[in-house]
């Protein structure tokens, strides 16, 4: 079983999810924020959610305020901000950190999986992307400027 079933993450509304819950499926982590210059991603986001949740594609939101201080809010306003401008339903998580020695266990994990370039693992900004297939390997790692859609091709594939 891969380590990453291993680890759980907070949602926005305060439970607590295992990532076992979402064995098996084909997964996007995305470290998100509200006042980026790529926060309209989140609607190629959701609209990835929208056309291949049912065939086995979860995407995995994860709030972070490391860079440039672009997600400043609290839970209740990162949930309120992504249902009001871009009807985001797919799972949204507490904000974590993704670089430093507070870096959340699951980004730890898909950044030693998939370093970026010239072997770095530092995620280097906001909408970083890492997919992972049914079985828990990271396959890819998409820089911030790669479009939610530019990725359908990789995940066509992994479905």
């Amino acid at each position: 079983m891969s380590e990453l079933y291993k680890l759980s993450a907070t949602a926005l509304d305060g439970s607590l999810r295992s990532m076992k819950d979402c064995q098996g499926r084909v997964l996007l982590f995305v470290n998100v924020a509200s006042g980026c210059g790529f926060t309209p991603q989140y609607a190629g986001l959701e609209a990835l959610w929208r056309t291949y949740g049912e065939r086995g594609l979860t995407v995995l939101g994860f709030p972070c305020n490391q860079f440039g201080g672009q997600e400043p809010g609290s839970e209740a306003e990162i949930g309120e901000f992504c249902s009001l401008t871009y009807d985001v339903s797919f799972p949204m998580f507490a904000k974590v950190d993704v670089n430093g020695e507070n870096t959340h266990p699951i980004f730890r994990f898909l950044k030693a999986s998939a370093p970026g370039v010239l072997g770095t693992e530092g995620v280097k900004w906001n909408f970083t992307k890492f997919l992972v297939d049914r079985a828990g390997k990271v396959t890819g790692r998409y820089a911030s400027a790669v479009k939610p859609e530019d990725m359908a091709a990789d995940i066509e594939k992994l479905l």
